[in-house]
């Protein structure tokens, strides 16, 4: 591959079989880390909106399924009867907010591509004052908020709180940033959680949970993509927390991988960049394919140049789900 990589991924040391000396040395500054937390939680009074609200979260740095697992919430709140909004901090984006994506006219740049694909599922509000976002999503006819990416989000009281743990990656190598990818010590995330969901396979070691319900998910890719996929070469680029993730779906059905690109979770893709992507695929003879969560960062005249694989999130027991939300929530 040609390309040149020119933004930096997950730390390699990151990983839980990692032989590095960084995370002894970082381990002071990741003390720090958890001290600043820790006081960030104690001085930070939740605010409560008078709507149930659904947090959506993990304990590491990076995707572990939060964006999947919030639109799948979508689906099984309004099969209960409600109807959901969505709040969002609108990471990458330049609007502080509160304001609702407004697919038409919004760009990653204005709020971020993680609201842009939320979007498409519920009405979504972007805001650095989450509260103020979901008083706002109330006011506009929200019977319930999912809060994506909200457990570290003091500041925004809630009716539950799931947790979400990649089973592949679990929790890294189990340090506090930047020592490792947690964002806070494994006990401390646990005993806030209501839920866990494990996503995928793997070898992860769970800490024991006691009365914490399990729910064990997977990704799945969307059928016709995969239809559209299987067999063809491929030039794979994904600028996501861990792109091997989108690899391994790709393969899982049947696309020939010839190169693999990886970029820096919420990379930004210029123009030079993606001519040079579609480029070198066709002189390898093979389709540029990448997330649908990229393609939300690209400018609009050149999403076409390139294929999406989508993914959902399937529980392997929906109807338990259900009945968990419906018995906490009281509908």
């Amino acid at each position: 591959m040609r390309l040149s990589n020119r933004m930096l991924n997950t730390p390699a040391f990151w990983n839980a079989d990692a032989a590095s000396l960084w995370p002894t040395l970082l381990s002071p500054v990741a003390a720090l880390y958890a001290l600043g937390n820790r006081l960030n939680r104690a001085m930070t009074k939740p605010q409560m909106t008078g709507l149930p609200v659904i947090s959506v979260g993990n304990l590491v740095a990076g995707g572990a399924g939060k964006t999947p697992t919030a639109l799948a919430l979508v689906s099984h709140l309004t099969k209960l009867g409600h109807h959901p909004h969505i709040v969002s901090r609108g990471y990458g984006g330049r609007l502080a907010g509160p304001a609702r994506v407004d697919l038409r006219r919004h760009t990653a740049a204005d709020v971020g591509d993680e609201p842009l694909l939320l979007a498409q599922a519920a009405p979504t509000w972007i805001g650095r004052d989450r509260p103020a976002a979901a008083r706002a999503a109330m006011v506009a006819g929200a019977s319930c908020v999912i809060a994506d990416d909200a457990h570290q989000t003091y500041s925004l009281g809630r009716t539950l709180s799931l947790l979400v743990v990649d089973a592949a990656y679990g929790f890294g190598n189990r340090r506090l940033l930047p020592a490792g990818p947690l964002r806070e010590p494994i006990s401390e995330g646990l005993a806030r959680s209501d839920a866990v969901i494990l996503i995928g396979s793997g070898n992860t070691a769970l800490p024991d949970l006691g009365a914490l319900p399990l729910f064990h998910a997977e990704l799945v890719p969307n059928a016709e993509d995969a239809a559209r996929l299987r067999g063809e070469r491929v030039l794979a680029f994904a600028g996501i927390a861990r792109p091997d993730k989108f690899f391994a779906s790709l393969q899982q059905v049947g696309a020939e991988i010839v190169s693999r690109v990886s970029f820096a979770d919420h990379a930004h893709y210029d123009a030079d960049t993606i001519m040079r992507l579609v480029e070198d695929a066709h002189r390898q003879n093979a389709t540029p394919v990448t997330t649908a969560k990229d393609l939300a960062r690209f400018p609009s005249e050149a999403k076409a140049m390139v294929e999406t694989l989508r993914v959902a999130l399937r529980f392997a027991d929906p109807a338990a789900f259900e009945t968990f939300l419906r018995t906490r929530l009281h509908v």
